[in-house]
Formats: C-alpha cells, sequence, structure tokens
C-alpha cells in the first residue's frame, strides 16, 4: 500500500515516530500493544529476541503481519549489529563479522565492503531492515569507556572511508545504515548509557575530526543517523546533549550539512537523559530538536509514558502537527523504498552465506591482529606445552555481548594439534586469585595472557598477573589484547604484545596462527598507543 501522511491519524503519525523494544522470541503482549494500541513504526531487536535464525525470521515476519493486521504501514525492524563485540545475533548459522577496529587495522575499506555485504544479506534474509551501524565516532581518547574498538579508529580520513564502504554495503542490500553517534561520541570518558558526557573542542577542530566522517556520510547519502546524548558547547552552549539540541540536529546536522534521512535518537532509557530529563520530556524535546525518530528500547511504561508526552505535546500546541507530519513523510518514503527487498530465506539458505564467508573472514583476521612488540619470543616451540590464561567474561552490558562466547583461544591453540592447557580466571581478579593463578604456572616455559577491558582501563588483577608472571625465570610471556588495544599502557614492561581488537573464534584462530608462525600478523595501529606506539605502526 503506498501510505500517504494524510491517511493517517495524530495518534498513529506520531506512532510511527517511535523504534521501541520489547522482551520476548515471540509477539508477546508487550509487542502487540505496541504494534496495535500506540502505532508503533519500528521494533529494535535484542539479545533476548533471537534463540535460533528460524526463530528470529519466524519472528520478523509476525511483527510485519501485525502491523499489517493492524491497518498500519510496515515496521522499521532495527539491530545494533555492528560486528566483533557488539552483536546481537551471534548464534549458529550466522557469520561473525569483525567490529569496527579489527578492520581499521587492516587499512583495507575493501574488506569493510566486503564483510558488511554479507552481515547485510543475512540481516535482510532474517527480516531486519535497519542496522543501528556503522559508527562513525573516532576514538582519539584511550579512556573512552564506551566505543574504543567500535570505532574504526584515530584517523578521521580512515574511519570516513570505512565508513563509507560500510553504509554502501548495507543500503545495497536494502538494509539502511545508521551513522551514528552524530556529532561524535569517541572523544569522551563517560559512557552516556550512566551519565552524561561533553566534548569541549571549538568548532574548527570538530569539523576537522569528529564531523569529518558524518560529513562524508551525509554526501554518500546515508540513509539514517543517530545522536549522541553528549553535550557539545561550541554548538550548543547550555550544556545540552546533541539529542535534546535544535542546535545541533536542526541548526546544524539538518541545515548546515543538508542531511535529508532520518534522525535517530539513542535510546532514551539511557542515563544521559533518563536521569538528567526524564524519558517523556526526552522525547518531547528530542522532536523538538528536530529527531526524525524516538528510540526507546526495553520498559513498557516508558514507551507509553513517552508516546503518550508527544501526542499531549502536539494537542497543547507546543510542538505543531506539521513538524510531525514533516518527519512521517521522510519515515514513509524510506519504508516504501525499502518494502521491496522485504525477504526472509530458510535457515538453510541464510547457513550458506555464512559458510561461504568463512575463508574470507578468516583471512582478514590475520591482516588484522597487529604484533606492537616483539623481543624474539616468537613462534612458539611446537613441541612444547603452552599455558594460556583466559579472562572469562561474566557480565554483559548493552555494548559488550562477548560474555556467551564459549570458543577460547585454547580451543584454538587444541584444534591445531598442539599441547595446551588453559586456566580460566575473572576479569577481575584478587590478590589471592592471582597467587594461585602464578603459583599454577610454575613449571611452564610458554605463556600467554589474553587480556580484555570492558572499559577503559585494564582491570588490576588482570595487571597483577601479567607482573607476576613477568618475574618467573625462563619463561616466554606474550600478551594479547583481546579487546581494548591500550592495554599495553597498563603493562609498560611486557615484551611481546600483540593486539587483536576482539575475542571472536575468527580472530582466537587467527591468533593461534600467529603464535606458532602460522600465520603472519599483517595489522597496523588504527590508533595511537602512546608516544612509542602510533597510529599506523607495527612491530
Amino acid at each position: 500500500m503506498d501510505w500517504k501522511v494524510s491517511s493517517l491519524s495524530l495518534e498513529q503519525k506520531i506512532g510511527q515516530m517511535f523504534i521501541c523494544g520489547f522482551d520476548s522470541l515471540t509477539p508477546n503482549d508487550h509487542a502487540k500493544k505496541l504494534i496495535h494500541d500506540y502505532h508503533v513504526g519500528g521494533i529494535v531487536y535484542f539479545r533476548r529476541n533471537v534463540q535460533t535464525l528460524p526463530q528470529l525470521s519466524k519472528l520478523s515476519s509476525s511483527l510485519q503481519e501485525l502491523a499489517a493486521s493492524s491497518g498500519q504501514p510496515s515496521l522499521l525492524v532495527a539491530i545494533d549489529q555492528e560486528g566483533g563485540m557488539v552483536a546481537r545475533i551471534d548464534h549458529e548459522g550466522i557469520s561473525r563479522i569483525p567490529g569496527n577496529m579489527a578492520l581499521g587495522a587492516t587499512g583495507n575499506q575493501d574488506y569493510t565492503y566486503q564483510v558488511e555485504k554479507i552481515g547485510a544479506k543475512e540481516l535482510r534474509a532474517l527480516g531486519i531492515n535497519m542496522n543501528f551501524a556503522p559508527c562513525l565516532d573516532i576514538n582519539n581518547n584511550p579512556l573512552n569507556p564506551v566505543i574504543g574498538v567500535r570505532s574504526f579508529g584515530e584517523d578521521p580520513e580512515a574511519v570516513a572511508t570505512h565508513g563509507l564502504a560500510a553504509i554502501k554495503a548495507y543500503q545495497e542490500e536494502g538494509v539502511s545504515a545508521t551513522a551514528k553517534h552524530f556529532p561524535g561520541h569517541g572523544d569522551t570518558s563517560v559512557d552516556s548509557h550512566l551519565g552524561l558526557a561533553a566534548v569541549p573542542h571549538d568548532r574548527a577542530r570538530l569539523e576537522q575530526v569528529e564531523l569529518y566522517p558524518f560529513k562524508k556520510a551525509i554526501e554518500n547519502e546515508v540513509d539514517a543517523i543517530m545522536t549522541a546524548h553528549v553535550s557539545f558547547p561550541a554548538i550548543e552552549p547550555g550544556g545540552i546533549p546533541a539529542t535534546l539540541s535544535h542546535a545541533v540536529l536542526t541548526g546544524l546536522l539538518r541545515e548546515e550539512m543538508r542531511f535529508h534521512g532520518l534522525i535517530i535518537t539513542d535510546c532514551l532509557e539511557m542515563h544521559a537523559i533518563s536521569k538528567e530529563f526524564g524519558i517523556p520530556e526526552g522525547a518531547v524535546r528530542s522532536i523538538e530538536a528536530g529527531a526524525d525518530c524516538v528510540l526507546v528500547s526495553h520498559t513498557l511504561k516508558d514507551q507509553e509514558a513517552a508516546i503518550r508526552a508527544v501526542i499531549d505535546a502536539v494537542r497543547s500546541g507546543r510542538i505543531s502537527e506539521e513538524r510531525i507530519d514533516a518527519s512521517v513523510e521522510r519515515i514513509l518514503t524510506l519504508k516504501m523504498r525499502n518494502a521491496h527487498t522485504a525477504i526472509n530465506l530458510p535457515a538453510a539458505d541464510i547457513a550458506s552465506i555464512s559458510q561461504e564467508a568463512k575463508g574470507l573472514l578468516s583471512e582478514i583476521a590475520g591482516k588484522g591482529i597487529t604484533l606492537v612488540r616483539e623481543s624474539n619470543q616468537l613462534p612458539l616451540q611446537q613441541d612444547e606445552s603452552l599455558l594460556v590464561f583466559w579472562p572469562e567474561l561474566l557480565r554483559a552490558t548493552q555494548v559488550d555481548e562477548a560474555w556467551s562466547r564459549s570458543y577460547t583461544l585454547g580451543d584454538a591453540v587444541k584444534a591445531r594439534g598442539k599441547q595446551v592447557e588453559e586456566i580460566r580466571v575473572g576479569m577481575e581478579l584478587s590478590d589471592e586469585e592471582v597467587e594461585r593463578a602464578v603459583q599454577g604456572a610454575k613449571g611452564y616455559r610458554q605463556i600467554v595472557v589474553a587480556t580484555y577491558t570492558s572499559e577503559s582501563k585494564l582491570p588490576e588483577g588482570q595487571r597483577k598477573l601479567v607482573e607476576k608472571l613477568g618475574q618467573l625465570e625462563g619463561v616466554k610471556l606474550i600478551v594479547a589484547s583481546t579487546r581494548n588495544p591500550y592495554d599495553l599502557n597498563d603493562l609498560p614492561d611486557i615484551s611481546t604484545y600483540l593486539c587483536c581488537y576482539e575475542n571472536t573464534p575468527h580472530y582466537m584462530d587467527a591468533l593461534a596462527g600467529v603464535l606458532y608462525g602460522e600465520v603472519e600478523p599483517e595489522g597496523r595501529l588504527p590508533v595511537s598507543l602512546n608516544d612509542k606506539h602510533l597510529l599506523g605502526t607495527k612491530a
């Protein structure tokens, strides 16, 4: 059906401006209420919505059927499938797409295009028509607790180049790309899930760095841009986060940068909005600022309150209906354009895409792993037993879901037929646990510690473990960071150091190959670690 703004009631139009989530593997009462009663225009998936690929494909179809039977336009079905450490779908049959920093380390934007093309085909086959990716944030702050490896790196030109490759790949396959987090979340030291961050730079610096990749994305007609819950005093002097700033969303993005696609808020349940302004007021103010789509990901009570607040704001005259119509026109235009590619493939067909991609993904992993320091400890002795310390991830967050992955470096070494023992340790180790781990290492002459930092600084227990192991005599000690490349800054005395940028299976297999001289680590640092290990270098 060729939907027109004039054919929708006020309530339907406002509903179209909301993208919401629910906690179920099938359309539960929450989902039905969102679609039937509140006419929401989009659904966002999280891991809680995924059990198997056939189940997810059926869920997408069922939700679209609900919208049709309710007399609504088709749904935007969205997900955060960034790759690497942020993958809502990492289930059997799906390709394990590398994350941005791992791709940035290859220095080859064609790899980015190829892997995102694979990911886009798989998403579209599952009925997903919008990806909240790629991140165009420039990670030039080693203490950034939330972006890190989600960024392609610290060089604006490289971030733009890889970002455009990803956008092209998604949108060629009928999946709307969403560049985020505008105007840039890379140079912050606060996680906006937890509080309000600020980027204090002047306008000239913002033009050269933070805004540059978004400018290129707009020139290349990206479908959507997601806002950051971050304040930019040079643009909005009132300390208001970009999501709620008319100066940022309308003045800068819409008018100066001439963006004609959808402006989507980051989730309003994040504390930078919910604790500072409240979700209902945040929804109203984001639309006043210029947002087209409001994201409220989790709680029905909050979703209902936000939608009602916007309806009340229009009825009271605070927001004009013309303002609503402008956003709904953009939403309906995008939906109609992508509707012809709405396909759901059988699980076997989706699995065949993944199977065909394995060789490419293995190749890319070797091209991305970066040898930063080396002191003639590699390759390891083939006939000597190896001890691996592997950090167990016991807690999931919105931006770190690798906790569920069970394939470890020890598994990868064992798969190569090598002698290996693996000791799994917590991310946070007490002094007693460190001492037990060191005692367990005695007798080994080859040890690899896989470090993992989910925020901005290597946990103290992991640092102490590496330090104590380094004091053992006659031991080859190698550290491989399996997420944050900046771990080296907390381990100044380590002599052999590798960056993997993620702990996904392809990268652990490649790391095992690097350790035994079977894979050449060809990656170069996409960020500067310190004044000795700069952007673009390797050992």
